[in-house]
């Protein structure tokens, strides 16, 4: 997994950290929605990335 990969699923991760918190504390179930699927996509992202790793060792 290359370096800007990395910082990509961090950052949509940290956003949708962000977005279900915001979410939480305003009551909005959209936005807390939104923020939990920004970090399952992140977690597929990584995921796939690991795969690729693997088969290139």
């Amino acid at each position: 997994m290359g370096m800007d990969d990395k910082l990509r699923n961090a950052a949509q991760d940290a956003k949708g950290k962000v977005k279900e918190g915001t979410g939480k504390v305003t009551d909005d179930e959209r936005l807390e929605a939104e923020g939990k699927g920004d970090q399952m996509a992140s977690d597929v992202k990584q995921a796939g990335e690991k795969v690729k790793d693997a088969f290139k060792h």
